[in-house]
């Protein structure tokens, strides 16, 4: 449970902690993950024939390994990071004065191929606590039917053993998909957004 911020994507950064890097554009993704692991994998090589290619699980397999090993003991592997998942305000919850908040993942385009951030152990109900001004515009906008979406950051730090999963997308053939996963410290929750 949370405060709903009636601030920007663009002045989060006095809410977390120092030296966060906020890892929502892909310019900054990439650099984080070049600091990380150097370079992107080569995902026709690890792809090879296909989904139904046997050998690919394997590859995958050794190619998370390899770079788990590489990076362990490098600073940006414990350093702060802050993410963005989509947020949809859904039923209002009296008791908590607040209202449910369903989650969505991002995707991001770069050159590493498609990111995806994952969290670890969020609380199960996540509420966001408006103010009382912002409480019965929220509450009138879901009356009427309206979709009611906020941005939900998350910061944190990379799980140690487990910081980046390689794998592909089961949406698109041959297009690598990067899911650095992070241990969840703090959630802010952001009405309205700009991106």
């Amino acid at each position: 449970m949370g405060p709903l911020l009636p601030i920007r994507l663009e002045a989060v950064g006095s809410l977390l902690p120092p030296d966060t890097l906020l890892l929502h554009e892909s310019a900054s993704i990439e650099g984080f993950l070049e600091a990380l692991d150097g370079r992107p994998p080569d995902w026709p090589v690890v792809y090879g024939h296909g989904h139904h290619d046997p050998s690919q699980g394997e590859r995958l397999f050794e190619l998370n390994r390899e770079r788990d090993a590489k990076r362990a003991g490098k600073v940006a592997l414990s350093r702060s990071v802050a993410f963005l998942w989509d947020g949809e305000l859904s039923a209002f919850d009296a008791e908590a004065g607040g209202f449910r908040v369903a989650l969505g993942p991002l995707f991001t385009q770069t050159r590493w191929g498609m990111v995806r951030f994952k969290y670890e152990d969020l609380p199960s109900t996540l509420i966001a606590v408006p103010s009382p001004e912002q409480r019965s515009h929220l509450l009138a906008l879901l009356q009427q039917g309206s979709r009611v979406t906020i941005d939900v950051v998350m910061a944190g730090v990379l799980v140690p053993d487990e910081s980046i999963v390689y794998d592909f997308s089961h949406d698109q053939d041959g297009m690598g998909l990067v899911m650095p996963v992070v241990r969840v410290e703090r959630l802010l929750y952001l009405y309205p957004h700009i991106r």
